[in-house]
């Protein structure tokens, strides 16, 4: 597919009309005006692609009356911030290599550019010279500049300035019913031109144009729309044209990587016979509630979930986990691109993507990886329905999980939170708006569920802490408390969509010092226990009375140990290992400080939390028979990945944590890492391990938290088998699990 100049150029400027861009794949994007000329006056350089912002982008050069692109080979910082002063920047904050912003168009100038970083030109670099080069466009370097203009510099006056990449886009309702509700699903296509906006002559304009709006907006798809009612709003308001001739295959992420034709100027009656565009979008199942879409959504739902996303901070982004024969598994991220992540946004009823994140940058993932080099066209309805290959472990480790960044409607919730007081940005006392009321809300119960919501709510990540007491923030404009007995899940996309007292406030502390709070972080920890680890190293134990007195100390036997006759006689203990792993993208560190850390003197070390796991027993329908051990551990780095170090040691009173990408193993013959089973009798159970059980510390997900086993139990021996974290079967296969009718022989299946 090429975008070529035809008849209907004819008043575009001259250089135009020798212009013809290929755009076979998405990333392909018409250049942005962002342009800058070198010291020398000889070269002009500017800053192209897509996605990306106007301080970074794709790095291209006009030289010898043609513009090219850079290749990757040898690039540094050193060459970025000479490129970016040429652009008119102080400096450069950062590069990008193989054509993140997409693959340019045309010569490959400049090849293995190497420069100390204080050159005045590219020029006074060294490199290939001009024109040599064996890279392919696939390499395209790009830079990121600070957003610090250098004083002085002019934006020269060049050619290609009438040559826009689209970036903005809109959808302005104009029915009067449909300007008070969000998410607007509805409305003329507008796109933003100099100061304000614009519309796009609907000649030739088919549905593959309007799914590719209504996928710039947050919807999965588009629908046919009346336009007898916006021919007669045309009539009466004179439309101010810049775009015609838009021709999207529906498949492109953007507008901009559309073939089309712009207008020169105020060309408000070059549509001849026509009007503006208009587009209807369908919500996805999160967003069409309370706008009469909710049997559409119904429809949209599968009987079965077959993808879902993990780890992300935000609604419609995270790393991308599908079912395949009842197990959770993760993609790997070779040759993953916009395309394939398009198709899982509109699988889980979003727009299109606006990012495939490679690298695991929403965290690793635990279990089987499903599919690799997964090639889609972008009108799959599935991610099952595209192309891929089946995965070994020596294709593909976690450090290589696939993610996505969707677009998602905008609803306006950041409109109604606010925190106010704090230190930083993402820090403070949190305030909603009731009505036209701002108002404080009741800490009591404030727990990091309910801050999770509210940090998602203002579009700043994870809650880092859930302050219930804020008397060291400022307060000299504080409102009054309008809000009380929030309850929250921890997935809402809101505070509203929380329970509360409702208009009733019911708070025994209303002074502003106990008002709810929040720090926000963007990033969190993730943790998982090894199933596999637990299931191997199971056994029994009777250990000796005797031998058990510092672990009753510390509250490690069931209840009915006190009256034992000690030290005579013994306890039956279930002993494993335990390794329990942080994927997240920040350290897990204990909720309180070294002050409140607490030294137990039989095992020599201080404990930084209280309560960190749960070891239960319950039966097949979920009541606990054993009770579980309340751990109060010790954090520490044991094991690490390969090229990650150790942070964290308990010994000499160390700082306590688990680093990204380590582990903190506690050995089965360690004190105190066991369940009493001494009341225990025979039958099948259910061996449950949770970590974190009462969310003291804030993690990007919860639901992979607990692990189960099925376990039988005759009286002398122990099976224990089939571990896995909660969240790694599908739904069905979780209730066969919970309805396990027992082992007939001590064949583990």
């Amino acid at each position: 597919m090429k975008l070529c100049c035809s008849s209907g150029w004819t008043d575009l400027l001259p250089l135009l009309c020798g212009l013809c861009i290929a755009l076979g794949q998405t990333q392909q994007t018409t250049p942005a005006p962002s342009t800058g000329q070198s010291p020398s006056g000889k070269l002009k350089f500017r800053l192209a692609g897509y996605p990306r912002k106007h301080n970074e982008g794709r790095i291209e050069v006009f030289y010898k009356e043609e513009w090219g692109t850079i290749c990757d080979d040898d690039f540094t910082l050193e060459n970025a911030n000479v490129l970016c002063r040429h652009l008119g920047f102080v400096a450069a904050t950062g590069w990008a290599h193989s054509a993140k912003y997409g693959k340019g168009v045309g010569r490959i100038w400049l090849d293995n550019v190497i420069c100390g970083g204080s050159e005045k030109s590219i020029t006074d670099c060294n490199s290939r010279g001009w024109g040599n080069s064996d890279c392919t466009h696939e390499e395209d370097a790009g830079v990121v500049c600070k957003d610090e203009r250098i004083q002085g510099f002019v934006e020269p006056n060049i050619i290609e300035t009438e040559v826009n990449q689209v970036e903005e886009v809109r959808l302005r309702p104009v029915v009067a019913s449909a300007k008070k509700r969000l998410p607007v699903t509805e409305g003329i296509v507008e796109v933003r031109y100099k100061d304000g906006w614009a519309q796009i002559c609907d000649e030739g304009w088919n549905h593959k144009n309007s799914r590719v709006i209504c996928g710039m907006m947050g919807f999965p798809s588009e629908r046919k729309v009346n336009k007898n009612f916006y021919k007669l709003y045309t009539e009466r308001h004179q439309p101010n044209y810049r775009l015609h001739s838009v021709a999207c295959t529906g498949t492109e992420v953007h507008i901009s990587v559309c073939p089309f034709e712009f207008y020169k100027g105020n060309m408000s009656g070059a549509c001849k016979g026509g009007m503006p565009a208009v587009a209807s979008c369908l919500a996805g199942p999160l967003f069409s509630n309370g706008i009469g879409l909710k049997k559409k959504a119904a429809q949209q739902t599968p009987s079965q979930q077959l993808i879902r996303l993990k780890g992300g901070a935000k609604v419609g982004e995270g790393r991308v986990e599908v079912l395949r024969k009842g197990v959770w598994g993760t993609v790997c991220d070779d040759r993953w691109n916009l395309q394939a992540a398009s198709v899982v946004c509109r699988e889980l009823g979003f727009g299109s993507a606006k990012e495939a994140p490679t690298g695991a940058r929403m965290g690793q993932g635990m279990g089987p990886i499903h599919m690799n080099e997964v090639q889609c066209l972008g009108t799959e309805k599935s991610l099952w329905s595209c192309q891929y290959k089946n995965i070994t472990e020596e294709d593909c480790q976690h450090s290589e999980d696939a993610s996505v960044r969707c677009n998602t409607p905008y609803m306006g919730f950041e409109n109604t939170i606010r925190i106010v007081g704090g230190r930083t940005t993402n820090e403070g006392r949190v305030e909603v708006k009731r009505g036209n009321k701002w108002g404080t809300i009741c800490s009591e119960g404030w727990t990091t569920k309910e801050a999770m919501v509210a940090c998602r709510q203002l579009g700043l990540g994870y809650s880092l802490h859930a302050v219930t007491e804020t008397w060291y923030w400022d307060a000299s404009n504080v409102t009054d408390m309008i809000v009380s007995g929030v309850r929250c899940t921890g997935t809402e996309m809101t505070l509203s969509h929380c329970q509360t007292h409702g208009a009733n406030v019911n708070c025994k502390k209303t002074g502003s010092r106990f008002a709810a709070g929040v720090i926000c972080s963007e990033t969190a920890s993730d943790l998982l226990l090894h199933a596999n680890l637990v299931q191997e190293t199971a056994y029994i134990e009777d250990r000796p009375l005797h031998m058990l007195y510092c672990a009753a100390e510390e509250n490690c036997l069931s209840s009915t140990a006190r009256h034992a006759n000690w030290p005579y006689g013994h306890r039956r203990l279930l002993r494993f290992s335990s390794q329990i792993h942080n994927n997240g993208r920040a350290d897990f560190r204990p909720k309180a400080g070294r002050h409140s850390w607490v030294w137990h003197e039989c095992h020599r070390h201080y404990h930084s939390m209280d309560i960190f796991t749960h070891y239960d027993i319950l039966t097949p329908n979920g009541t606990k028979v054993a009770e579980g051990h309340k751990a109060s551990f010790c954090l520490e780095d044991t094991e690490c990945q390969e090229m990650v170090s150790k942070r964290y040691e308990c010994a000499n009173f160390g700082e306590q944590g688990i680093t990204v990408g380590c582990w903190d193993l506690y050995r089965h013959d360690i004190d105190c890492q066991w369940i009493d089973i001494s009341d225990l009798k025979p039958g099948n159970y259910i061996l449950q391990v949770v970590i974190n059980p009462n969310f003291e510390v804030a993690e990007s997900d919860f639901t992979n938290n607990a692990m189960k086993c099925n376990c039988k139990y005759d009286g002398h021996r122990i099976w224990v088998h089939n571990c896995h974290i909660g969240d790694a079967f599908s739904e069905e296969a979780n209730k066969r699990f919970e309805q396990y009718p027992g082992q007939l022989n001590n064949q583990i299946v």
